[in-house]
């Protein structure tokens, strides 16, 4: 039986090829997702170890990857205490920041969109293996004001060298500065992954950014010889002061190691979710493939079977192929998953994140997910068509007669109705609750409904072939009638090919009803709640220097300038992002829904929250509640409750002290500029225009260029959404093709029978075409629908979370359902030449 399985394979390459396709592309997004996340890990913990000494003393919360800017200060008189103990080898201050962004000679920011701006000084600090964590590698080290040096990537991306003049924008006032590139040096790990570094002296930095004051952000700590990092740590703590830590170099990669690996976590389960999508839709082509691989070869399963096969012995035979065909698919999708991870490498580097010296490993998890995913994947999705291989009666299958029976489809559809019950219980039970459990209650149910849908195409589909059938014969006469025929002979087939089309197709229509959907809430949100004539903000997403504001406030014609403040905390134990404002002038800039309370109880102490959140984490007005920063932990009453709004990136809302107190400094995220009612709205336009001319990072925008703004997000979003549900909308127009393909193989005495009665090459290409038409039309009709549907309870799921405005884009959708009959046509084009070019007498003659 392997010996007759072996021959099998050899003689059916190229259709099992056909099948491993989808294992190749589903197998290839998994391989591609772990080797991009570790990618992208193995370069950061290289930035952290790079850059990590034995001991390092900062506040408490300070320094960690991905804290805030932190605005406390460590004395002169600490540093000297920490070089006078025995334990400590050399003491390395530092001044640190994280909003200098360089200009380059095109006058466009550098990195930005995500990496930071650094900017340190040169402190000859070694990390935890001894190197340098800066070295020199041209030019000299800056020593006084006026002199910088750049890291060599950065330098390149901006087109400087040696001597050339830089232009920065830096978070101080005035908020840019030029100075004399002196040097350009290389990070200890060889790379950046897109953040900009920028080295000053520190005389020059303490002046500039630190009022003068002979203060340091962080100590760098390197022990004596014979010293552990415990017992230098143990020393350093004993002569700091109460809220500043000494930690082990160990103890912060850790931590920091950490953090990262949760952030990497959430971008490889969402690349996974689509892995998954793409293997589902996998599954169907391949089942499809092995259900036409045994129907073609029910004569030679039953001779076997007379011969004294036993049922066991077929069906290894059948799953031993799809062992095969795992084999293969998992390998190539393998190398194809490294060819994808350096494709997003590309496409996160055209966003700021630039991994161009990062390794791309392929680890041993990756491996064994690799494999794991497509061998389990393809046995499983082989696993009923054996079954039904070895339950065929000898006398039957040596017989044509290979259709399931009409009680299977019955079954089918049973099965298919019930699934749709409880999906639409699940969702409505979903509609009835709140938060988290209402959304999953909601997802629950469309995958239910899902999936009982793709079981009942074969009997939703009959009406819409049926109509295919009416339009065909009026257009193309019995060759018409032929394809529709053919589509309805085996309801089964055609009803799986098109259901892998419509999962792909319902997702891109859900994503494109809810991206329409969040394009048109922010729109009304903007018109409904901005009431400032102009807003400033930040290109790289990043907060900016607090003395733009003031020289917009000088302006003739401006009444008010509303600084908007963001910084992450945690609230009840969960992480958020809080606002700061002014209560007086967020009244002039913004006409925010209140639910309960009012906003002009927003004073020092209190906090305003939105109504989803408070729900979410059960706050209520009145309550006082702890809200967690970096250096400390402020307690505050809620005095608000307001309603989802577009144009405030925040759920929480609090006033400008309270950063103060939990140690942040204060930068800049949106400015909400008001003019006075006599004003000339261009004349002032062009005042703060002059303001910003020399910031390439901030722009100046009335709300409908807000407005316009907020949509290109949302498009560049859902454009990275339809790239990657594209790769399930291809496995589905190859499964069309791979259909298709083995269709004909497995028809092919009948088509030598058109061929002989009259059907010209022509007619049979068109007859194929017509076919693929079919069953792409009824995958996009039924995946448009589903979409539709599922877009439109989605968006009343989310209303109160912003998306509050239904907009269908009704022209979209019917060309996805153009777009799908094309594809079609395009599928049919190999199999029907393939048709066309078989000798008639040859066919007819086959078994």
């Amino acid at each position: 039986m392997l010996k007759m399985t072996w021959r099998n394979l050899v003689a059916r390459k190229v259709r099992l090829a056909l099948s491993a396709t989808a294992v190749v592309l589903g197998v290839a997004f998994v391989a591609g997702s772990f080797i991009f996340t570790d990618a992208m890990g193995d370069a950061f913990d290289g930035i952290i170890e790079g850059s990590t000494a034995d001991v390092e003393v900062a506040f408490k919360g300070a320094g960690d990857f991905g804290s805030e800017q932190d605005a406390r200060t460590l004395p002169v008189s600490v540093v000297d205490r920490l070089d006078q103990l025995p334990e400590v080898g050399s003491v390395h201050p530092s001044v640190q920041l994280e909003s200098v962004y360089v200009i380059g000679r095109n006058k466009k920011v550098v990195g930005g969109n995500g990496p930071p701006g650094l900017a340190f000084n040169y402190s000859g600090a070694t990390n935890l293996a001894g190197r340098p964590i800066i070295t020199l590698s041209s030019g000299a080290l800056p020593s006084k004001a006026g002199q910088v040096a750049l890291d060599v990537d950065t330098a390149r991306k901006a087109g400087y060298g040696v001597g050339d003049t830089v232009t920065l924008v830096t978070p101080g006032d005035p908020p840019t500065l030029e100075a004399e590139v002196v040097g350009l040096v290389e990070f200890g790990s060889g790379g950046l992954n897109g953040a900009t570094l920028t080295l000053f002296d520190v005389g020059a930095m303490q002046d500039l950014f630190l009022g003068g004051r002979d203060v340091y952000s962080a100590v760098s700590l390197t022990a004596a010889p014979g010293v552990t990092q415990t017992q230098l740590a143990a020393a350093a703590q004993r002569v700091l002061p109460p809220d500043v830590v000494a930690r082990t170099g160990d103890a912060v990669v850790k931590k920091n190691k950490a953090t990262l690996d949760t952030i990497l976590g959430f971008l490889n389960t969402f690349l996974l979710v689509f892995a998954g999508v793409a293997l589902v839709v996998g599954i169907y082509l391949i089942i499809n493939t092995f259900s036409i691989l045994v129907a073609q070869r029910s004569r030679d399963l039953a001779l076997l079977r007379a011969l004294g096969a036993s049922r066991r012995q077929v069906n290894v035979s059948v799953l031993t192929e799809a062992l095969v065909v795992g084999l293969f698919g998992s390998t190539l999708g393998l190398g194809a998953g490294y060819l994808l991870a350096r494709g997003l490498q590309l496409l996160f580097g055209a966003v700021g994140f630039d991994l161009s010296r990062a390794t791309f490993p392929v680890n041993l998890r990756t491996v064994v997910a690799s494999y794991g995913v497509g061998v389990l994947v393809t046995m499983l999705a082989a696993y009923l068509p054996a079954r039904r291989a070895s339950s065929i009666p000898p006398v039957a299958a040596l017989r044509d007669d290979v259709a399931l029976p009409e009680a299977s489809l019955r079954r089918r559809v049973l099965v298919g109705f019930l699934l749709v019950l409880v999906g639409v219980g699940g969702m409505v039970a979903g509609f009835s609750r709140s938060g988290n459990l209402g959304l999953s209650l909601i997802g629950g149910g469309m995958l239910a409904i899902l999936v009982g849908v793709s079981l009942l195409s074969p009997w939703v589909g009959r009406p819409l072939t049926r109509l295919f059938e009416l339009v065909y014969r009026r257009a193309f006469g019995t060759v018409g009638t032929l394809a529709a025929q053919n589509s309805l002979r085996n309801p089964r087939r055609t009803a799986a090919t098109a259901s892998a089309l419509m999962i792909g197709l319902t997702l891109v229509a859900l994503m494109s009803i809810l991206g329409q959907s969040a394009t048109a809430s922010t729109d009304a949100a903007v018109k409904r709640t901005l009431t400032s004539q102009f807003v400033v903000s930040n290109v790289v997403g990043t907060p900016f220097s607090t003395s733009v504001a003031r020289q917009i406030r000088r302006v003739d014609g401006v009444r008010d300038v509303a600084e908007f403040r963001t910084a992450g905390a945690e609230i009840k134990g969960d992480r958020a992002f809080v606002g700061a404002i002014d209560a007086r002038s967020l009244g002039l800039a913004l006409a925010l829904p209140v639910e309960q309370g009012s906003m002009l109880a927003l004073r020092p102490g209190t906090l305003a929250v939105n109504e989803q959140s408070a729900q979410r984490r059960g706050i209520r007005l009145g309550d006082v509640v702890p809200v967690k920063f970096q250096a400390a932990t402020v307690r505050l009453k809620v005095v608000a409750t307001f309603g989802a709004s577009g144009v405030l990136p925040t759920s929480y809302i609090v006033t400008p002290d309270t950063f103060v107190k939990g140690g942040l400094k204060p930068l800049d995220s949106l400015l909400f500029v008001t003019k006075d009612d006599s004003a000339d709205a261009d004349a002032v336009r062009r005042q703060v225009d002059k303001i910003t001319a020399g910031l390439p990072t901030v722009t100046v925008k009335d709300p409908g260029q807000y407005a316009e703004e907020q949509r290109q997000q949302v498009n560049l979003f859902l454009a990275f959404i339809y790239a990657l549900l594209g790769l399930a909308v291809v496995i589905a127009v190859l499964g069309i093709i791979n259909t298709l393909a083995l269709s004909v193989i497995e028809r092919t005495r009948e088509v030598g029978l058109l061929r002989a009665v009259g059907l010209s090459r022509r007619q049979l290409r068109l007859m194929v075409r017509l076919e693929a038409v079919v069953v792409s039309v009824l995958g996009a009709v039924l995946g448009v629908t589903m979409g539709l549907v599922f877009g439109v309870a989605l968006q009343r799921a989310i209303a109160d979370q912003g998306i509050d405005v239904l907009s269908i884009p009704w022209l979209q959708l019917v060309i996805f359902v153009a777009l799908a009959a094309v594809a079609g046509v395009l599928a049919a084009v190999l199999p029907a030449r393939r048709a066309a070019r078989l000798d008639v007498l040859t066919a007819i003659g086959a078994d």
